[in-house]
Order: C-alpha cells, then structure tokens, then sequence
C-alpha cells in the first residue's frame, strides 16, 4: 500500500487546459493592501489534501502525468480541475487573503455559479473543533487576489480553504497580515476517503466547494478525502481503477451508475471491484447506486433506467458477496434526493448534497468501524 505522501499530494491545474500545459511556479511577495502589509503563504510549500499522487504534469492535478494517454481524454481533462482539494493552516489573523490564479477563463456555467466553479471556500473550527463555514470568493476574474474575509474574532485557530470544483488552479497564496502567527498544516495521510465517481462527485451542483457530499463527509468524519469525480466520465474503468488501486484508502466509495447504463453495469462492476481488492485485501468498498431523478415520477424513460441499471448492481454486488468478497457494502439511490432538492432534475442543490451526506455518513461509519476493529 503506497502512497502516504502521493495520497496527498496531487491537485489540480486545468479545467480545459491543453494536455501538455504546465502551471508555473509563481512566487507573491508581501503586498500593500487597503490594512497594510500582508505576508503571502505558497500553499505548495508545505501541500494539500485530496492530491493523491506525485509526479502531477501540473501541481493542482489530480492524477499523476503518467495518466496521460492511459485514461480517456475527457477523464484527464477533468482531472486538471481541483474538485476536493483543500489546504490547512493555522492563524491568529483577524482578516485572511488569498491570491490566486485560474486556468479557465470560464468561471461559471449555466447551472452552477461562480462560487462553485471557480470560488475558494473558508472554513474554520469552532470552540469544539467543528469546522464551519465562514467566507467564499465569489470570482470574477482568472486572476484573483482578494480579502477571504475580515473583522475575525481574535484568537488562535485552524483554517481550512476548499478549492475550485470545476476549475484548475495555477497557484494559491494565502495571506495575513505581517506580524500575524500563520501555521501551516500538514495534509492527512491516513484514514483517507476515496470517492471515484460522475459530475455528482465531482460537485455539480453546489453553490459553494466545500458544499458536495465527500467535502461534508470529510468534516463529519474528520477524514482526508481524495475526489475523482469525472463529471460525465464516471464509467468504472480499470485505466480509471488502476490509479484507484495505488491510493492508500480507507475505504474506497464507487459512484459510477448515473454515467453508467444497465450493460455497462453489468460488465464493469465486478472487475473493478475485483481490481481494487487485489491491491487491497482488506479495505471496504462501497457501492452506491444512481440518484433518482426528480421527475422519475412522470417520466418512465427515467423510472427505467433506474430500474435496469440497479438491478444490475444489485446483482452483482450479490455475485461478489457469494464469490467470498468480504468487506462490501451497498448504497441503495431512493433515499439519496427528494425531489426538490436538485438544480436541473439530476445535479444536487446544496440541500441534495445534505441529503446525500446524510445517507452515506452511516454506511461510512460502519465500513470503517468494522476495517479498524
């Protein structure tokens, strides 16, 4: 089991970068702003969570440079995009900054805003170690350099800043001002949440990056969270699960049906499943199937395409638990929205979000629960 350093160091460089675009190396000096001198902190210098390998063509990639030309073009694209990274630190600054740099012009999409394509989310902990929600950047250029936030209640606290879901960064700084204790914080490197999944995952459609379900998971659990979500690209590939095998996991969370129809189910559940359990004996696997669509009701095209496309998870999960597979666990989709918790009939609000954070939080505790005793 590979990986303590490359399950956390991998991030994010490209929304629709060309293949073979670098993300240089930029370095902010201290910079007068409206309250003084800030001190700028490179984030690449002491790194971020949910960066899963070295070796990266890019720093905020998510797969390793060797992925190139082994998965699909469009699942490497996307994984140029810095869905579930976030970096730590520790300050006693009443004001943050941060400064940083897009690599698409392309901040906002139809029906996803700014914030949560291409915003920086900041959170910190509370009195009882509860990490909550403070500031977001609502973004409106590549280039970005900006107060997260002012007017801090005094004192000596942890920081978490989530990065863009459907944007690449080039760099990140996070600033304070000069005279100010500033702490950076290691990445986790155990107990980590693997999420391998479709738009969904990846968090379409949340107002905020710190809003998908995996990010709510992570603070729930207090668990470092690796995200490859691959919006329309979520297809139980094993170029896909290949790199899926080298993280050292936790528990690996596969997330495939809404990319997916009943045939392709069929033929790729249980060889992933398969591939991911001769690099990892032990470690639980989760499978999830699709969300339903908010107007299923109505709609029997939709209502069969749950229908045919569970069906054949649920067959295969039970074919693998008769092979002896252990460690296996199941999510069933009805539960996971409501109806009117949804931006389009199929991408989660953040309250679908909520909702599928909730469903998933007990099954996560049990795979772990039982891994660890």
């Amino acid at each position: 089991m590979n990986v303590p350093r490359r399950a956390f160091l991998a991030g994010t460089a490209a929304a629709v970068l060309s293949a073979g675009r670098t993300a240089s190396r930029v370095s902010v000096a201290a910079a007068p702003t409206e309250s003084g001198s800030v001190q700028w902190h490179d984030v690449r210098d002491w790194g971020i969570e949910g960066r899963g390998f070295d070796g990266t063509d890019a720093w905020f990639d998510r797969l390793p440079g060797r992925a190139r030309g082994v998965v699909r073009d469009a699942v490497w694209n996307l994984s140029r995009q810095s869905a579930g990274m976030m970096v730590r630190f520790r300050t006693d600054a009443t004001d943050i900054h941060a400064d940083y740099r897009l690599t698409s012009s392309r901040l906002a999409m139809p029906h996803m805003p700014a914030t949560g394509v291409s915003g920086l989310d900041l959170y910190a902990a509370d009195e009882g170690g509860r990490m909550r929600w403070v500031s977001v950047v609502r973004p409106t250029a590549q280039d970005m350099r900006v107060r997260l936030v002012d007017g801090l209640q005094p004192g000596l606290r942890e920081y978490a800043v989530y990065l863009p879901l459907y944007n690449g960064v080039v760099h990140l700084h996070i600033g304070v001002p000069a005279g100010a204790r500033f702490e950076p914080i290691a990445p986790r490197t155990q107990g980590l949440l693997v999420f391998y999944g479709t738009s969904i995952t990846q968090g379409a459609c949340a107002s905020r990056p710190g809003m998908p379900h995996p990010a709510i998971l992570g603070r729930r659990l207090n668990r470092p969270v690796i995200n490859l979500g691959f919006s329309g690209n979520g297809r139980m590939e094993s170029s896909v699960g290949q790199f899926l095998a080298e993280l050292d996991a936790a528990v690996f969370v596969l997330d495939c049906l809404p990319n997916m129809e009943a045939d392709a189910v069929r033929e790729r559940t249980e060889p992933m499943v398969h591939q991911l359990r001769r690099a990892h004996p032990a470690v639980p696997i989760v499978l999830v199937e699709d969300r339903t669509y908010s107007n299923a009701w109505i709609r029997p095209s939709a209502r069969r395409r749950h229908d045919t496309s569970r069906a054949e998870l649920r067959a295969a999960f039970m074919r693998l638990q008769e092979s002896g597979v252990k460690r296996l666990w199941y999510i069933a989709g009805d539960r996971l929205l409501a109806g009117d918790d949804t931006t389009d009939g199929s991408h989660p609000s953040d309250l679908g979000f909520v909702r599928h954070a909730d469903v998933f939080e007990p099954v996560l505790k049990e795979a772990l629960a039982a891994a660890e005793a």
